[in-house]
């Protein structure tokens, strides 16, 4: 199957590990990946800023550039989340409306694309940890994939999966929610890692780079020796 790959930009940016294991796990299950180059930014950060005809311009070129594409993976549930679910909503009623509702249609998140898409649940990782997710709130709660990163997880041989009693609560990142309110996203963060910490584990995963970002920037501070990883950084390993 040939599939395209939107790279969200806290992944290009800053953590372009994600990317490389991504297609490293994809090419191993059989996938032929294109990236094509000139994706850019999904449209997210002026959407959920109230700047719609900004984002919509940002949004069309995504549209372009992946409407030849047969299967689309995204390795963000927030970024997945604003194109199956906000592309259509934000183009509702607009000469774009049957091609955003297109594109939401083939695209999914990493884990949502190996569990329900290709009915993958080992893709052949070893990895030797105690192990705890993080629920990014819009793969959680707009595309609804509780299950299909821990499925994934918990058959990565020698890792053991402990779950967190605040695994659904936010880790107040939210984008630009974090510039504009600092002291409640620092404190929500605070929340966070408290639980995670509490497990015991020595790694937290999430699908979401940007969660990661935010929970491991208030780890640093506080000089807790936890790693933090991308779901598909640990499905690479062998």
């Amino acid at each position: 199957m040939n599939i395209s790959l939107i790279v969200p930009c806290f992944v290009d940016q800053f953590y372009p590990q994600a990317g490389l294991d991504a297609v490293k796990v994809l090419e191993r299950l059989g996938m032929i990946v294109n990236f094509p180059t000139a994706q850019t930014c999904c449209g997210q950060p002026a959407f959920n800023s109230g700047y719609w005809n900004e984002a919509r311009a940002v949004a069309r070129h995504q549209m372009a550039v992946f409407r030849d594409a047969g299967a689309v993976v995204i390795l963000s549930g927030s970024c997945g989340a604003m194109v199956k679910v906000f592309y259509p909503e934000l183009f509702q009623g607009q000469p774009e409306e049957a091609e955003a509702k297109t594109l939401a249609a083939k695209t999914y998140e990493f884990s949502d694309f190996l569990v329900n898409k290709l009915g993958v649940l080992d893709v052949g990782a070893q990895f030797s940890a105690r192990v705890t997710f993080h629920d990014g709130c819009h793969g959680l709660r707009e595309l609804g994939l509780k299950d299909p990163p821990r499925q994934l997880l918990r058959h990565v041989r020698g890792l053991e999966l402990v779950e967190m009693k605040e695994a659904e609560t936010c880790c107040g990142f939210g984008g630009t929610f974090a510039v504009k309110f600092p002291m409640i996203s620092t404190a929500m963060a605070e929340v966070k890692c408290k639980s995670a910490i509490e497990t015991r584990a020595s790694v937290i995963v999430s699908n979401d780079s940007s969660c990661l970002m935010q929970i491991r920037g208030l780890l640093d501070r506080q000089q807790y020796p936890i790693k933090t990883l991308h779901l598909a950084e640990v499905l690479a390993r062998t």
